[in-house]
């Protein structure tokens, strides 16, 4: 049967209206792929979303940087498709080919790319004041720390966070670990403090740079301190002079007789400080120390030690040292 005119006019717009339905379901099964789809980036890129930003001033930046096609186009992804969660300040490491979704989604969740700053086992007071004021990452001012005050090991940051919150986590790690080694410490130390273990500890950091060596190092001065003996640490002489840096020569014999707080070839027991920032490992070196006589050690001319526990025998190795420099030219 012939469909009247008026059948064939609602015939037509309905299928018309099913032909733009269907085009707007393509297209906007396009643009759910293109939300999900690699992005233009073909490298790593950082970017930096500054404190305040806005989506539409963060996807400018986005679209600057090559992270996103078209920043508008974003924006309209993001209202179809994404959450209204707000986005957070930072820098962001945006890996090659995020797509867009991603990138909202590590805007969102301040997912921020972390810096790292190390504090270098037996690096002083001032040398840790000169690297966090040399991070130009970081903002804002910072005073010289307490000498010792600080744990040595990598820290994360991130952009703008100020020197001093650094700082304090460096400071926290450094009580954090003393208090659970102290707790943990030998019974028969003769150290009354905590203060007084990271006093040894600077001082067993500042002579060994072998962890297998510290405990040993550490029973030495342990031996002295218990029978009163000068420790005679080299690294107590060059504190009072270099502020914990390096002293660029040889120790004089006047160095050796100086009268300070710190010089343990002319005070008895422990400097009246630390002279560097300790590791975890010389301050459990110190809390649970080798067990040995040994009261001497001299360099052995490898990096390492000789240990002795008479002074005849440490007369040899001493000795042995010398052969060795002379005949390396040292």
């Amino acid at each position: 049967m012939a469909l009247t005119r008026k059948q064939k006019w609602i015939t037509g717009i309905v299928g018309l209206f099913l032909s733009l339905a269907l085009v707007v379901v393509l297209w906007f099964g396009s643009q759910a792929y293109r939300w999900k789809a690699p992005g233009p980036s073909t490298r790593d890129t950082v970017v930096l979303v500054e404190e305040g930003s806005s989506l539409t001033r963060a996807a400018q930046s986005l679209e600057k940087a090559g992270v996103v096609a078209d920043a508008h186009a974003f924006l309209k992804m993001a209202r179809w498709f994404g959450s209204d969660q707000p986005i957070k300040a930072g820098e962001y490491a945006m890996p090659a080919g995020v797509s867009p979704s991603q990138v909202l989604r590590l805007l969102q969740e301040g997912a921020v790319l972390l810096r790292r700053i190390t504090v270098v086992e037996g690096m002083s007071a001032i040398q840790i004041y000169e690297r966090l004021m040399g991070e130009e990452m970081l903002t804002g001012p910072v005073a010289v720390p307490e000498e010792g005050s600080v744990l040595p090991e990598t820290y994360s940051f991130v952009r703008g966070e100020t020197r001093q919150s650094v700082l304090d986590r460096m400071q926290a790690s450094m009580r954090q670990t003393l208090d659970e080694l102290w707790a943990a410490r030998d019974p028969d130390l003769p150290l009354k403090t905590p203060q007084e273990a990271v006093i040894l500890a600077s001082i067993v950091e500042k002579e060994t740079s072998l962890k297998r060596e510290m405990p040993e190092v550490a029973g030495v001065y342990i031996n002295r301190l218990k029978i009163g003996m000068k420790l005679q640490a080299d690294p107590t002489v060059i504190y009072p002079i270099t502020q914990g840096k390096p002293l660029g020569r040889r120790i004089r014999l006047s160095d050796l007789r100086a009268e300070n707080a710190y010089n343990t070839y002319v005070i008895e027991g422990l400097p009246a400080g630390p002279i560097a920032n300790p590791s975890r490992a010389a301050l459990k070196a110190v809390l649970k120390p080798a067990k040995t006589k040994n009261l001497y050690f001299v360099a052995d001319g490898t990096g390492g030690h000789r240990f002795a526990a008479t002074h005849a025998e440490h007369l040899r190795n001493v000795a042995h040292w010398r052969q060795f420099r002379v005949q390396n030219g040292i």
